[in-house]
């Protein structure tokens, strides 16, 4: 609210709108992006991960046919539902109240990149959150690490501000990075504001980010799982 209140303020000096959105269309952004940062985006996940390393507690999966990530993935997935559909009356009231401040996609095909991009954006979050939490393998306490991974994702995914605001050049570069696809590219998707080649280039980066992520984490998990049996959990 605080956040829609600024700009509210801004876009009162101003006479025109700034990178295609006006005040409306600015709260319509943010309301997708509350709605999609409860949808996708791990709460806690990496404390409690990096807990079960220190406290030797992941000892009890080693012995057990359970796959570790899979195991914190159907965790995180159903945490992320549950939460969602606790909040949705709340969501739906406001979607009914401002619906005039959106505009909807059209077409079928549109409908299946926003769920697709969105399920790509939990999945790269999850493995960033989860890769994190890994690097308690090495060390006893994540909490800089956390913070400074969060600061960035906090301002480069489109929590503060839709990245359109930023430079050009700034955007291009940003393109080539992982955080627009954890939030803001699902939510101008949503928004019907990512069309033809953008949004072809969005699902294929969003993609390859997945895949690199993933891999980067079971990566990390096997290497740690070795340095973990070597200093005995």
């Amino acid at each position: 609210m605080g956040t829609v209140l600024i700009w509210g303020a801004i876009f009162d000096v101003r006479e025109t709108g700034i990178a295609g959105f006006d005040y409306r269309t600015l709260v319509a952004y943010f309301v997708v992006v509350l709605f999609l940062d409860g949808l996708v985006t791990p709460k806690e996940d990496e404390w409690q991960v990096a807990t079960d390393i220190r406290d030797g507690q992941i000892s009890a999966f080693l012995v057990k046919p359970i796959n570790y990530i899979l195991y914190r993935f159907s965790l995180f997935s159903s945490n992320r539902l549950i939460f969602t559909a606790m909040t949705a009356p709340v969501f739906f009231c406001v979607f009914w109240f401002t619906r005039s401040y959106f505009t909807w996609p059209e077409d079928w095909f549109t409908w299946l990149a926003v769920f697709w991009t969105t399920a790509m954006a939990a999945l790269l979050q999850f493995f960033v959150s989860i890769s994190v939490a890994f690097l308690a393998f090495w060390m006893l306490e994540i909490s800089t690490v956390v913070f400074i991974v969060y600061s960035f994702e906090y301002m480069l995914s489109g929590r503060m501000f839709p990245l359109a605001f930023l430079p050009q050049s700034l955007q291009d570069v940003l393109r080539w990075l992982p955080f627009p696809y954890e939030l803001y590219f699902p939510a101008m998707v949503l928004m019907n504001r990512v069309h033809g080649s953008d949004l072809w280039f969005g699902i294929g980066a969003q993609l390859c980010w997945v895949l690199l992520a993933g891999t980067g984490a079971h990566a990390m998990w096997r290497r740690g799982l070795r340095h973990y049996q070597a200093v005995g959990g």
